[in-house]
């Protein structure tokens, strides 16, 4: 092993081209430098260890997580779902748009119809929020496949809110006004 490596003008530059085509932030480049992962990089191109893509699968299913003095009015099991962003869209009913507002009451009947995701897509978001698209914030990113009734014995349904630099969650009561920055999250077909 040598350590008279020497990095010139034009293999510097080399990789600078190859970081902007892979889109890398500078905060990637520093975490490629850290420990041992360009070692690890090094082991791959060398054949002596492989790259796995995870599968991010979120199980509709389960019981969702229900906030300390809350219960659970109704959730919609949807079966295991792979987390892909092009599979999901924000949707917004025809009253949400244009500066209009619908009451989630009226809203909650149209979202039903588009089979929306419930809490269980939101808590696994705010786990690894690295998956949740940049897009995203400035919005409200409705869950309506599970509605809740909190401490105060309203019925809400909980959403993603990007707030102080980090994703979170919070619960809108079903008499507030949804709109244009409000979406449900729905399949995308």
């Amino acid at each position: 092993m040598s350590n008279d490596l020497m990095l010139d003008v034009g293999q510097a530059n080399e990789l600078k081209l190859a970081f902007r085509r892979a889109n890398y932030t500078n905060d990637d480049i520093k975490r490629l430098c850290e420990g041992n992962v360009l070692a690890d990089v090094r082991n791959v191109l060398r054949g002596h260890s492989s790259i796995t893509v995870v599968e991010h699968v979120i199980d509709c299913d389960v019981d969702p997580f229900v906030p300390d003095g809350w219960k659970v009015e109704e959730h919609q099991k949807g079966g295991s779902f792979q987390w892909d962003a092009s599979k999901v869209k924000l949707w917004l009913a025809s009253g949400q748009k244009n500066g209009s507002v619908l009451d989630g009451n009226k809203l909650i009947k149209d979202v039903a119809k588009k089979v929306p995701f419930n809490a269980n897509v939101l808590d696994y978001l705010l786990a690894n929020p690295h998956l949740i698209p940049e897009e995203w914030k400035g919005n409200r990113v409705f869950f309506w496949g599970t509605v809740y009734r909190n401490t105060n014995y309203f019925v809400c349904v909980r959403c993603l809110i990007y707030k102080d630099g980090k994703w979170g969650s919070r619960g809108c009561w079903y008499g507030s006004e949804f709109g244009e920055n409000t979406p449900a999250l729905v399949h995308a077909s």
